[in-house]
C-alpha cells in the first residue's frame, strides 16, 4: 500500500520521473506475489491501482539505492537495523508514521491480514496520511535539486 500511495503523491506533484519507491519485506516468503487481494481492493476503493505491485525481499544493496528506507512498524525496523552495515545505513531507516503527528504516540502501523476489510481501509488511510507528510517534506528538496 505504502509504495502505490507515495508513488501516487510524487506523480500528482509532476515529480514522479525523479522519485524511485519501491517495496520490498524482510523476509522471502512472497516474493513475485501479487498484493493481497484485500490490499488490492482496499487501494481500489480510494483510486489507486495496486494491479503492478509484486512483493520483493529487501536486500543490503538497498541501502546504497536508496536515500531513505522508511519501514512501517518497529519489527521490520529492527530487522532492517540489525542488516545494516555501517552507520549511515542505520541513519537511513524511519518509521512512517514518525512523519505524521495525526498519529502522535502511535508508531506501527498494523498488520490487516487477519482483520476484516475494514482493518484494510483504516491502514490505508494511516498509510495516505502519514505519506502525505513524508512527501510535503521531501517535496522542496526535490524541486531545488531539479
Amino acid at each position: 500500500m505504502a509504495e502505490v500511495v507515495f508513488r501516487w503523491f510524487a506523480d500528482q506533484a509532476g515529480l514522479g520521473e525523479r522519485i524511485v519507491s519501491t517495496s520490498a519485506g524482510t523476509g522471502e516468503w512472497h516474493v513475485g506475489e501479487r498484493a493481497d487481494t484485500r490490499t488490492l481492493a482496499a487501494l481500489e476503493r480510494s483510486g489507486y491501482d495496486g494491479s503492478r505491485h509484486r512483493a520483493k525481499q529487501f536486500a543490503l544493496d538497498d541501502f546504497d539505492r536508496n536515500d531513505l528506507v522508511v519501514a512501517l512498524d518497529r519489527s521490520h525496523e529492527r530487522a532492517l537495523s540489525e542488516w545494516a552495515r555501517t552507520p549511515a545505513d542505520v541513519d537511513k531507516l524511519a518509521l512512517l508514521l514518525s512523519f505524521d503527528a495525526r498519529h502522535d504516540g502511535v508508531v506501527d502501523v498494523p498488520d490487516p491480514y487477519y482483520g476484516g476489510p475494514e482493518m484494510f481501509d483504516d491502514v490505508l488511510g494511516m498509510i495516505e496520511s502519514a505519506s502525505r507528510a513524508l512527501f510535503r517534506q521531501l517535496e522542496p528538496a526535490i524541486r531545488r535539486s531539479s
